[in-house]
């Protein structure tokens, strides 16, 4: 196994080591912050390990079938456990309504990242390579950025310091949606040819 696959695994193992963290009480509130460390760190290999394999040469098929598997599992995790401490979302003036706006914005982001995942299955399987836009690359450091503030900011969220990182990460959370929905909707355009190539060839299939 080489360095790039190494680093894809060990951003997969932090992902238990993030989920002990969030929940281990005990450490008064600042486990919310050690658990906003793991997860940058482990975000950030994310990075290292696709630049690691562009430029040593390094792709392997194990590397893209790992790397958006490891992504998409770090961020739904930290999503869907953000949503279990709902009181995050309800700071300030986010009070009332703060946590259902947050949950629609993480089934629209969840929602995305499937219809993405599914896009990407049928042009694999048709030998074509879709590669991600600026938009979406955009749309992921808005992503780990709101998780990252709303996580440290959690760690001392009685005090107004923490409010405010907290409220900072909220709102590049609704950034996030915004661009989760604009670049969503942008790649399926930009790539749509894959779904109506497919439907042309279905006859053929047939007469075949």
């Amino acid at each position: 196994m080489n360095l790039p696959n190494k680093i894809t695994l060990t951003r997969i193992f932090m992902i238990p080591v993030f989920v002990l963290f969030f929940y281990l009480d005990v450490m008064n509130g600042w486990n919310y912050l050690v658990a906003a460390i793991v997860f940058v760190l482990a975000a950030s290999t994310d990075a290292l390990d696709g630049h690691i394999a562009r430029s040593r040469g390094l792709v392997t098929n194990l590397g893209k079938f790992l790397d958006p598997i490891a992504d998409k599992v770090l961020v739904s995790t930290a999503l869907i456990l953000l949503l279990t401490r709902g009181w995050a979302f309800e700071v300030d003036f986010f009070a009332g309504w703060g946590l259902i706006v947050a949950g629609i914005c993480v089934a629209v982001i969840l929602a995305r990242e499937l219809i993405v995942s599914g896009f990407r299955m049928i042009a694999a399987g048709r030998g074509i390579v879709l590669a991600a836009d600026k938009l979406g690359k955009i749309k992921t450091v808005f992503q780990d950025l709101s998780i990252a503030l709303i996580l440290a900011g959690m760690a001392f969220v009685d005090s107004r310091g923490g409010e405010i990182v907290v409220i900072i990460g909220i709102f590049c959370f609704f950034i996030c949606t915004a661009l989760t929905v604009v670049s969503g909707v942008n790649y399926i355009v930009k790539n749509k040819q894959v779904l109506s190539e497919e439907k042309q060839e279905q006859p053929e299939e047939a007469q075949g």
